[in-house]
């Protein structure tokens, strides 16, 4: 199926970057609130050492026909080009693994792997990522024959592909990654990757002592064996309901449902909130929001892209 653009959102997906001549950090300003911070810390006497040891290579990463690289950046929303300018000089830039310091440089937007303070840029406009807030009811797919509400609703044709990765059952709502970068979804659904997801589950209450202990050291599902989640708290409760938060790493169908049923707490309502860096946060319910830099630098990261 084609590609889609978001049909709306409750966040704007133009960049607000400072002026020229304000001072501003990377990936900065009002469409970078949901800030994740770098993916490794870069201490300066660390980039000292990595310019003297391949600053002799930078030309290499030079293309004569390409775009300068501080346009490039501030085009992708990095920052002002004054500031993009200032991070290539103070050595926080590092093109195709190589550290880059020269203004002059100029590479290709759609082929370059830019890396501010350890973030991967976002260069190529042909590659999209989208969160979108999957209600209830609503299947994870991009087409369905049967005719029911699909995520193909809710979104724009072009004349691109989208993938989702990962699925959410018919019932589930949440967090739900959406890309036609084929690579990063390959990845992120492998198992190998062991990405986290994080989930609000609503039971009946109270609660057994030991429920989450119980969860933590593992329980039996039927055809998947034992099965133990990273964390679970309970959230909140109200006369006869239960709010769980649950952590795990696994990816097996309908898994959360399965476990909570094994330790005698069916579900009532499932919301995914995060997956891997990305969090849900207040977006409204049937609507896409485009990642921001630092979100897709992150997604990159966590699995070696």
């Amino acid at each position: 199926m084609a590609t889609r653009k978001p049909r709306g959102s409750g966040h704007s997906s133009s960049r607000r970057t400072p002026k020229a001549g304000q001072k501003g950090g990377p990936f900065s300003g009002a469409d970078y609130d949901r800030t994740l911070g770098p993916v490794k810390s870069v201490q300066k006497s660390q980039r000292s050492a990595s310019a003297s040891a391949r600053r002799g290579s930078a030309r290499a990463q030079h293309t004569p026909d390409g775009q300068r690289l501080q346009k490039v950046m501030a085009a992708a929303g990095v920052a002002s080009r004054r500031v993009c300018e200032d991070l290539i000089t103070e050595g926080r830039v590092e093109v195709n693994g190589v550290l880059v310091t020269e203004l002059g440089t100029r590479v290709d937007p759609t082929t370059a792997e830019i890396v501010v303070d350890g973030i991967r840029v976002h260069t190529n406009p042909e590659t999209v990522y989208y969160a979108f807030n999957k209600p209830r009811g609503v299947i994870s797919t991009m087409h369905d024959p049967e005719g029911r509400r699909c995520v193909a609703d809710y979104v724009e044709t072009t004349d691109q592909r989208l993938f989702h990765i990962g699925r959410l059952d018919n019932e589930t709502e949440g967090l739900l990654l959406l890309t036609n970068d084929g690579e990063l979804a390959n990845r992120m659904s492998h198992p190998s990757y062991e990405i986290a997801k994080t989930y609000l589950v609503q039971v009946r209450g109270p609660l057994a002592k030991g429920v989450g202990a119980q969860l933590r050291a593992g329980v039996e599902v039927e055809e998947d064996g034992i099965v133990s989640v990273d964390s679970f708290r309970v959230v909140d409760s109200t006369p006869g309901h239960v709010l769980c938060e649950i952590t795990l790493h696994s990816g097996q169908n309908r898994i959360v449902r399965r476990m909570m049923k094994a330790v005698g707490y069916p579900v009532e309502r499932l919301v995914r909130v995060a997956h891997g860096p990305i969090v849900l946060g207040d977006q409204r319910q049937g609507t896409l929001r485009v990642l921001n830099q630092q979100e897709i630098g992150h997604l990159m990261a966590e699995v070696g892209l």
